[in-house]
């Protein structure tokens, strides 16, 4: 499957609001998996926005230090196990993201928008793990929080 049918693909494991909500409001540790160093790509927006909110940790094998934040290479040299795993990497690369994610004990996985991964969703939901596929975080976020939700 290229990268054009990947992004294409429909999201078949999927949260619905309500838990998006209860995710968003009980958690307090995230890790965004995929943070660009460059300022004005979604990855870098999203991850200084979440760490306006959340105690947020950023990973990126091929960096040190972004906008400020120490950067950890993956998930497994994290100092504590966050509640979300946000994923900024194309969708052929959210697998082995997916299983760190359980390996560590994450309690959810939430893909980008344009990032589905049916297969690596369904391991994560029979692992226990909330999955959220083709939505971002950031905007959910707000979209909540304007409603008086979080």
């Amino acid at each position: 499957m290229d990268e054009m049918q990947e992004f294409c693909e429909l999201p078949t494991v999927n949260a619905d609001d309500e838990e998006i909500e209860k995710l968003l409001k009980e958690a307090k540790v995230v890790a965004v998996v995929g943070v660009s160093r460059d300022p004005t790509k979604d990855s870098h927006i999203v991850a200084k926005y979440l760490s306006q909110h959340y105690r947020t940790y950023f990973i990126n094998p091929y960096a040190d230090e972004i906008d400020g934040h120490k950067v950890y290479p993956s998930l497994k040299d994290l100092p504590e196990v966050p509640d979300i795993v946000d994923i900024f990497r194309a969708p052929s690369k959210v697998p082995p993201i997916v299983d760190e994610a359980i390996e560590i004990g994450a309690k959810a996985v939430w893909m980008q928008i344009g990032i589905v991964n049916n297969e690596a969703a369904q391991k994560a939901r029979e692992a226990g793990l909330t999955v959220i596929q083709n939505k971002c975080m950031m905007v959910e976020h707000k979209r909540l929080k304007a409603m008086g939700k979080l």
